[in-house]
């Protein structure tokens, strides 16, 4: 499959997605493996380290910006022209914890388009099925200012 890095525009260290595993024409799961040496684990409960719920979040949007990837160019459009943004996050429900060495399956679910608005479902597990998160959000296709133009 293609590499994450041109699926979606974040980057290390902010990247929360290591690969695609599978995909279908509203769907797409993806895997993130934990690493123990990451940098947030240091102050995140030392002594009985656990992976930031906000990162958890993080990792399930970032799935979403490549299932968007992927739905835009099934209609012949170019993400590059814009910025995915994060408009809403509802119904999240943290059920376990990460810890360092796991391995998360992220699935994100497209529920309804409106424009360069996207509605999506999401969950994280562990690889051996353990629950630890389900979130709604929401998304919009911001346009990018060309390249040289001032910003605001």
């Amino acid at each position: 499959m293609e590499p994450i890095e041109k699926l979606i525009p974040h980057r290390p260290p902010f990247l929360f997605v290591d690969e695609i595993i599978a995909e279908g024409p509203n769907c797409i799961t993806a895997r993130r493996r934990v690493r123990p040496e990451e940098d947030f684990f240091r102050g995140h409960y030392p002594g009985n380290p656990i992976m930031p719920g906000v990162l958890i979040c993080e990792s399930v949007f970032q799935t979403g910006c490549a299932l968007l990837t992927r739905q835009l160019a099934a209609k012949s459009q170019d993400l590059s022209k814009f910025t995915p943004v994060l408009t809403r996050i509802t119904e999240v429900k943290f059920r376990n914890p990460v810890k360092p060495g796991d391995e998360l399956i992220l699935e994100v679910k497209l529920k309804e388009q409106m424009g360069h608005f996207m509605f999506m479902t999401g969950a994280a597990r562990t690889a051996d099925g353990l629950r630890v998160l389900t979130v709604d959000f929401g998304v919009a296709l911001v346009e990018r200012a060309p390249e040289g133009a001032p910003q605001p």
